[in-house]
Parts: structure tokens; sequence; C-alpha cells
């Protein structure tokens, strides 16, 4: 962002009628459903763009008081029962938090365009309303505020039939549908993430029947899934399916629900990390440099030292990180261009060995020079082959161009059989 580099992100809406809502096998209030895109197309309505950072963390941030009945004319409330209880939690939550029901007026969260209302007084009232009257009508205020039927907030006309009971309608008690549909819309990628996130989370549980629990529900999602889960907790036996009720039925898949399948292939708004030591080739690093800027990214400077390092041509290379400070998660594709006595030394320092052992591990493209072996062989990955692997950039058998269509595919997933157990 303070490079002028801003996240932005479409605002959509799904807008749809009663009669489309009622059409639907499952019912729009359950706040645990998803309405799938390729039913319900996004209305693309704006942006949202983050533009600047704060000045003031604790004043523009810690202060902000979301309200979800915050709404302007034109959108109402609808019967959803988490977004009903919302209403009165969320603004109960900021008078607790913040202290004073004048919250509104924190310079963050005031509105950003005139407005007129009636309401006075409060703790920490932050302004000084002028008039005795704060009611309308009245003759004694005649400019005051007034509601407006024309243009002022109208509630929804929205026609309600039947009993109203304390109860859960039926339809929310279809927990498994929506599950499969949304796990049947991953890549397979995204697929193995979720079972080896289940095993991962499971295993921390130290409650054999929970555990049980867990696979017994997984397994009305799909038996695959919860015997794969079943596999990574090395489960064995039978596994039983937990009452449904209601059984879990196919919904056609939903790619939009894919983080991968709809991610735009390319570097722009990424990171490149380039490990560097004294020595580095001057002409290799501004190569990088213009190819990774001119696909939209940006190259992080990573040395032994925050003051950088001394190229071959004797300039200097300022540093964004030293190593500890600039570890390879933080990058979305890594380039290793030690010197000769530079990657002997980095491979003395285990920092430079877990940046590079990570970024294989993360299964990222991975540029590196010759020099840069002894790193490889000392974070065991000695039998790396780039052949094999596109995501190994050998540099200068490859070219820096390789580089950037590799990383412009993002992961290599093919790698991650090569680095974990795949259940």
């Amino acid at each position: 962002i303070d490079t002028g580099d801003f996240p932005e992100w479409q605002f959509c809406l799904q807008t749809f009628s009663q009669e489309e809502a009622d059409a639907l096998p499952f019912d729009v209030l359950d706040p645990t459903k998803v309405i799938p895109e390729e039913v319900i197309p996004l209305r693309v309505v704006g942006r949202m763009v983050l533009d600047r950072n704060p000045d003031n963390f604790f004043a523009e941030t810690e202060q902000v008081a979301y309200c979800a009945s915050h709404v302007v004319p034109g959108i109402d409330f609808t019967n959803d029962p988490l977004l009903q209880g919302r209403l009165f939690s969320y603004q109960d939550t900021q008078l607790k938090r913040l202290g004073s029901p004048n919250f509104h007026q924190i310079p963050i969260n005031q509105p950003k365009c005139p407005f007129h209302n009636l309401q006075r007084d409060g703790h920490m009232r932050m302004d000084v309303p002028k008039g005795q009257v704060n009611y309308e009508p009245s003759s004694l205020g005649p400019d005051v505020a007034r509601e407006s039927q024309a243009s002022g907030y109208r509630t929804f006309p929205n026609l309600e039939t039947g009993e109203q009971l304390r109860v859960r309608p039926e339809a929310f008690g279809d927990h498994y549908t929506q599950a499969r549909m949304f796990f049947f819309s991953q890549t397979k990628p995204e697929q193995d993430h979720i079972v080896a996130a289940l095993i991962f989370e499971l295993s921390k549980c130290d409650v054999a029947r929970v555990r049980e629990a867990m696979l017994a529900r997984l397994i009305n999602i799909d038996q695959t899934l919860a015997l794969r889960v079943a596999a990574g907790l090395g489960v064995r036996g039978e596994i039983t399916p937990a009452a449904a009720p209601i059984p879990a039925a196919e919904m056609d898949p939903s790619p939009a629900l894919s983080l991968l399948a709809k991610a735009p292939p390319g570097l722009v708004g990424r990171k490149v990390g380039c490990l560097v030591t004294d020595g580095v080739d001057d002409a290799l690093v501004a190569e990088l440099k213009a190819a990774v800027e001119a696909a939209g990214a940006k190259l992080a400077i990573i040395a032994p030292t925050i003051s950088g390092v001394t190229t071959a041509a004797g300039a200097l290379l300022a540093a964004d990180f030293r190593i500890d400070g600039g570890p390879s998660v933080l990058f979305d594709a890594v380039a290793l261009l030690p010197s000769d006595e530079g990657g002997a030394a980095l491979a003395l320092e285990a920092t430079a060995v877990n940046f590079v052992r990570d970024a294989f591990g993360h299964l990222k493209v991975i540029a590196y020079v010759p020099a840069a072996a002894p790193l490889f062989v000392k974070g065991g990955l000695s039998d790396a082959n780039p052949d094999a692997d596109a995501g190994l950039i050998n540099l200068p058998k490859a070219t820096v161009a390789d580089f950037i269509t590799a990383a412009s595919g993002g992961r290599i997933w093919d790698r991650e059989p090569l680095v974990r157990k795949v259940f």
C-alpha cells in the first residue's frame, strides 16, 4: 500500500426474488448455506480499495465500530436468525467496548457526509447541538431534522404468514449437502489440504470419542474423505455414520467456491524474495528486478545483514530484510543468488537453510545459481531434480523469463508428495 500497489476487490451482491428463494433446495435464511454463484450470479456494484495504511492504529483500527444495524435506505433485514442476533449484539458490544452510546461520533466512525438527527447528550458527547428541540414535529424548531417518507428509511413491506414459534426450521437440519458440494467444488490440491487440515486439527484433540464423532460426520459428507482422515489419524475399523436429520443430497459443484480455480494467473500484486550475499552478480539482480516489476510484482532483497551486500562490481545493494527477519514464507516465489563464497557461508546459517527448505516445502518456485547448491545439500534437498520439478529454475541454464513464467503459475502442486505424505 505504501508503494502505491493498492489491494482491490470487487464489491458484489446476490439479489433474488422470494420465488427464486423458494425454488432453491435449501433455506436461504440458514446462515450456514451459500447460494452458488452459478445459480444466482454475482452483481458487481462497486469496488473496495485499500489506498492507505492507518496513521494511528488505535484511533483508526481499534476504535472501529462495525454495526450490522447501521444501514442506508434501500437495505433492510431478513429473518436470518444469526443476523437478528447480531443486530443486537454488535450494538451492545460497541457500547461495552468503547464505553459510550456516542461511539458513532469518534472520527473513524463518523459519516463522511453531512447528517442531521435529533440524537442528543449521553456520555462522551463529542459535538455541541444547538437549540432546545430534540423531537419532531415542533413549532419551536421548524428547521430541525424531520423524517421523510419519500427519501428516508423505509422498512420493506414483507408479507409474513404462519405461526411464529421458537423452533429451528426442519430445513436447517441439512448439515451435509452443502458440505459435500463445497468439498467436490475444490481442486485436488485444495481437497488434499482440507484432508490435511482435518488430520492436523483432530490430532490435537486428545479425546478419542470426539475424533470418532467427527469421522462419523465426515462420512456423511463423503466416504473417501472420512477414510482419508481416518488413515491420517491412525483410526482402524469401520466408521459408523452419525444420525443425519436430512441425508446429503447431490448438488452440482460450484467452481466459484475454489480459490485456485478462479485465481488469476500472474504475479501482479505479489512479492518475490531474492537471497543475496557479497559478490552477487549485478547484472543478474538488475535483470531479475526488471522482470519482476514488469510482471507487476515487487522484489525484496534478503541479505546476511540489514545493511545489504557489496556486489561483484563493488556497488552497495541495500537490503529489505535480514535473513532471519525475511523468511521465505513472506514471499510468493524466491531466487537464490549468492556468490560461490557466500553460498558456502549461508549453508552454515540455519535461517538461510530454512529459507530454502521452507520455500521448497511450501511448493514455491525457486530460481537459483550453482553457488546455492550447498543450501540444498544442507537442507536435505540434494536430490531435488530441476529436470523433474517445474518449480526449480537453474540459472543460467534457464532464464529469468523462465522463472517469471513458472512463478506466474503459482505453487508447484506436483511436488507435494515429495515433501509430505498425502493421505
